[in-house]
């Protein structure tokens, strides 16, 4: 791993595209001189006005999350700057990691996995809508990097930073290939399409880095229990899917299920590797969303006996 990343190195764009920056981090920190000290009522409205007023469709898109989940965006954001001043330094040295080695990843997954259209990386502080969030910005695909929620998760590193950048422009494959962004934005409304979507993901963070990353491990057991609990996960996730209940612990950094957070990572990605293996990438890519779902289950079942 120390070749990939280890060292500034200084990484022509490629011809296939091009990775570009925006680092919201001077505003940021503007405001947060000017805030750090007053109510926090005060610090909500000047983190709307001054700072995320300068990128309505950033401020949007995150309003819109808290929206969707029901939460008031207003006590999330209290809650966020709060724990600001203890994560402070680790949001900078995160932004600066991310300086450091986004070109150079972003070559090697454009390199890897043949990609033709260019990313852009937006760089900010927002209200925990995500360490990593695929998207659009500007009309062009995009990976949103949420320095509060890099800073809880303390994937403020190298190594945590390039299996997450690399996770998110494998969504981002994911989505071109299959030019569909709607169905990934409401992808935790399909529990195996949700499935299928992270371990396609995280399949091209492999890829891209030449190993088993799994930049969301919190210990370093995690991968061996998730090995001796598969089965049982299997058949907890079946559990859900036919009682329609939530699966948000398999997947949510805030939630864990026995104890382990986003156990549902790496069933997905047992489950796209299967679908690799018979078909290719590509096609595994492309599947039809009834098809993912018969062999989303199908392979659950298999792995659960």
């Amino acid at each position: 791993m120390t070749n990939t990343y280890g060292a500034i190195e200084k990484v022509a764009e490629t011809k296939l595209a091009q990775c570009k920056i925006l680092d919201t981090w001077k505003d940021f920190s503007a405001f947060w001189t000017q805030t750090r000290s007053k109510d926090m009522d005060k610090q909500v409205e000047l983190w709307l006005a001054s700072y995320m007023g300068k990128y309505p469709e950033l401020l949007s898109k995150q309003i819109k999350s808290c929206v969707e989940s029901n939460v008031s965006w207003q006590e999330i954001a209290k809650k966020i700057l709060q724990a600001l001043p203890n994560r402070y330094q680790l949001m900078l040295r995160a932004r600066n990691n991310i300086s450091l080695i986004y070109r150079l990843i972003c070559t090697k997954a454009m390199e890897g996995l043949k990609l033709d259209f260019d990313v852009l990386f937006v760089v900010y502080v927002g209200i925990g809508c995500g360490a990593g969030w695929a998207t659009t910005y500007e009309k062009q695909p995009a990976v949103l990097l949420g320095l509060e929620n890099i800073a809880e998760e303390k994937w403020h590193t190298k190594r945590k930073l390039a299996g997450l950048i690399s996770h998110e422009i494998g969504h981002l494959a994911h989505m071109k290939w299959r030019n569909e962004w709607k169905v990934f934005e409401e992808a935790s409304e399909d529990s195996i399409f949700r499935l299928y979507s992270e371990g396609f993901a995280q399949r091209c963070e492999h890829l891209i880095l030449g190993g088993e990353t799994w930049h969301m491990a919190r210990s370093k057991d995690w991968v061996t229990w998730c090995e001796r609990h598969e089965s049982w996960l299997a058949r907890e996730f079946l559990k859900r899917i036919r009682m329609k209940a939530s699966v948000t612990d398999f997947f949510g950094s805030w939630f864990a299920i026995r104890g382990k957070s986003q156990t549902g990572y790496f069933l997905g990605h047992g489950f796209v590797r299967r679908l690799e293996r018979a078909l290719g990438l590509r096609k595994a890519a492309l599947l039809d969303i009834d098809k993912i779902r018969r062999l989303g289950i199908s392979y659950l079942e298999s792995i659960s006996k």
